[in-house]
């Protein structure tokens, strides 16, 4: 029964008919859930079948915030220099750049056909090449948001992994069918060369940031170092594989024969299995270029000098991984551990650990140097994805086992279900379809105040950014708060800021260099320890972040890099995460302030109000004689080079003239 058809005066008055104001398409999929502000004004839409989240204003009927995730799960991810962007690249071909301060994508490119096995960003930041399985290598420019550049192989083949090397001009992508490393020209996008003698699938590559050395991986056990002045000849090829035979005792300190695994911190017994389980699932270079990192099918991190092509060092993972009992697993945990391995390694900025992920709910933080797990992160505790917990859940046992390992579909093999050898996603033809907990890609930021990590539940970031109340730094009982503000009040700042930094207070710190005068600032810097400069750069990073005393800061900055810019070159290396950070902090205001003068009009009246409201603050309090009588008719009309000040000058009782109101 339609409205027109009811009573007049139940169409009027029934509180039960509510009158439309339109409809409106969200999205293709199902809406799961809707939630409506406080004030009403805005409705927030969720799908979850494509991850998508919309806010509508329904009065002036626009949209107020759109988001949408990947489809699939993501692939990997790539830090920008300044660490401001993230890119991701997913199994449903897409590319999205996230903004790390606000959480949000920007930008989404749609070009590949097919899903996304690498993402890395150039050194200028503003390019972001992809490989995917469709058989492309793409270059994004994020200035214009096209793809302005696409490489392809002679033959049809599938991309698993990419590299840019430091000046982003020579492209590289591994195959994984034909077993070769195909390298471009960004420049011109010519196919420069074919890299050939791998016997296996590229698993993955990575320019040294020094020199012009490329690693690649792959599963035939080996990791090949290619140089790109010597017209890539391959200059070593470290073989991942132990030569002993099964039973053979290593013990630490001996020299073993080229490709053994040596530098254990205990006698290790290699076994047949250790033999067979040492294909290279990821490679990675330090920050400096002086160290490789490899990690292999038998839960191993290897360290090699890529110098001498000699292993420095190793770590055992495979108890650190612990990973979960899916449900169709017919094994125990702790078995099924030994066919787990870490898949993706990274460094940390200023190399003394190295993150790694893989088959796991964990990631693991290392120290590189004593070969020791500092802290282990678990990623998730969602208990409806595969693989979470380390025992079978018991209301699902009966009396004919696992109630998971029955199918009611599969009547013809007895009601069993056989799952695929090798899947790594799942059949997701079953009804039960429950992804497995994984970690695809680890990347630290520039800054080196955080990391970033795609997991099956998403994209995550953990800062190292705690806030800690209380973390001295050599302090011993003549540093009190008292003391750094005598200091103070005795305008000795170079003690007080020593103090303070000893002390490690924010607000202390802050106190003390804001007490500065800005005159003094050059002085005051040049007489401050090389120990305490890089505490001080990290301090006027993380300040420009919250602090409205832009300037005062910033000649804070210039000074210190003025006066100790030769002796922070010399430790670069150590100094980067910190340089980094305070660049990002920067950019951010430089990008905010260019905004203002874009067009030289906005600009011009800019500036003409900061004058005028300079010019109000000047005359407000000043008291002026009151004119005699008559001088007003005596005096000649104003010269036009005075037209100006009138405007300021006022006249007694004006607002702004310094006199009373009338």
């Amino acid at each position: 029964m339609s409205a027109a058809a009811l009573p007049p005066s139940l169409t009027r008055s029934s509180p039960h008919l509510i009158p439309s104001h339109g409809e409106l398409c969200v999205s293709d999929q199902r809406v799961a859930s809707i939630a409506i502000n406080s004030s009403g004004d805005w409705i927030a839409f969720g799908c979850s079948g494509l991850g998508q989240l919309l806010v509508w204003e329904w009065q002036s009927e626009s949209y107020v915030l759109k988001q949408q995730g990947h489809f699939n799960s993501m692939v990997s991810l790539a830090y920008s220099p300044d660490g401001q962007r993230i890119a991701t690249g997913g199994d449903d071909g897409k590319v999205k750049v996230w903004n790390t301060l606000s959480g949000f994508c920007f930008i989404t490119f749609t070009e590949h056909s097919s899903g996304v096995t690498g993402v890395t960003f150039t050194s200028t930041g503003y390019v972001i090449v992809t490989s995917s399985m469709d058989g492309t290598v793409r270059a994004f420019d994020l200035h214009r948001y096209r793809n302005f550049r696409t490489f392809t192989s002679p033959r049809p083949t599938q991309f698993s992994c990419v590299a840019v090397d430091s000046s982003g001009e020579i492209v590289s992508a591994g195959a994984q069918d034909s077993f070769e490393i195909f390298i471009w020209s960004m420049q011109t996008g010519r196919l420069l060369d074919v890299l050939s003698g791998h016997e296996g699938p590229i698993s993955g590559l990575c320019f040294n940031p020094m020199k012009s050395i490329l690693a690649s991986a792959s599963w035939d056990k080996t990791v090949r170092l290619w140089d790109m002045v010597d017209s890539w000849r391959t200059t070593e090829t470290l073989a991942l594989t132990s030569d002993d035979p099964p039973g053979t005792i290593v013990q630490p300190g001996l020299e073993q024969d080229e490709g053994s695994v040596a530098c254990r911190l205990e006698p290790r017994v290699f076994l047949a299995s250790d033999l067979r389980l040492s294909a290279a699932l990821a490679v990675t270079f330090r920050p400096d270029g002086a160290e490789l990192a490899v990690a292999t099918l038998n839960s191993q991190i290897t360290f090699w000098d890529p110098e001498n092509a000699v292993q420095t060092g190793s770590i055992e993972g495979r108890h650190d991984l612990k990973t979960g009992r899916k449900e169709l697993d017919k094994i125990t945990a702790k078995h099924s551990a030994k066919g787990k391995a870490f898949t993706t390694l990274c460094y940390s900025a200023d190399g003394q650990s190295i993150l790694a992920g893989g088959m796991s709910k964990f990631v693991c933080i290392y120290h590189v140097k004593e070969q020791i797990l500092r802290k282990k992160f678990e990623i998730s505790c969602n208990l409806s994805l595969d693989a979470m917990e380390e025992f079978l859940n018991r209301r699902k046992m009966t009396e004919f086992g696992n109630l998971a390992l029955i199918d009611q579909d599969a009547a013809e093999e007895g009601g069993v279900a056989i799952p695929l050898p090798g899947v790594k996603k799942g059949d997701m033809s079953s009804r039960h379809f429950k992804p497995e907990i994984r970690v695809t890609s680890l990347r630290f930021s520039p800054t080196g105040r955080c990391w970033a990590a795609t997991t099956t539940e998403g994209l995550l970031i953990y800062s190292l950014d705690a806030r800690m109340l209380f973390d001295p730094f050599e302090l011993d009982t003549s540093v009190t708060p008292g003391r750094i503000r005598a200091a103070l009040r005795q305008r000795d700042f170079t003690r007080a800021i020593l103090m303070a930094f000893r002390l490690n207070e924010r607000k202390l710190l802050q106190e003390a260099l804001e007490s500065v005068p800005w005159d003094e600032i050059e002085v005051v810097s040049s007489s401050l320890p090389d120990l305490y400069v890089e505490k001080v750069l990290e301090f006027l990073a993380s300040s420009f972040e919250v602090s409205r005393h832009l300037e005062f800061y910033l000649l804070w900055t210039q000074k210190l890099l003025v006066a100790h810019g030769q002796k922070l070159k010399s430790r670069a290396g150590k100094l980067l995460p910190a340089v980094q950070f305070l660049q990002k902090s920067i950019q951010r205001h430089w990008e905010d302030i260019s905004k203002l003068y874009v067009l030289p009009e906005c600009c011009d009246w800019n500036r003409y109000n900061v004058q005028y409201a300079l010019a109000v603050s000047k005359q407000r309090g000043v008291k002026r004689p009151s004119d005699p009588p008559g001088s007003e008719d005596e005096a000649g009309p104003p010269d036009d080079d005075e037209d100006g000040l009138h405007l300021l000058r006022g006249r007694p009782g004006e607002v702004g003239a310094g006199g009373p109101l009338p």
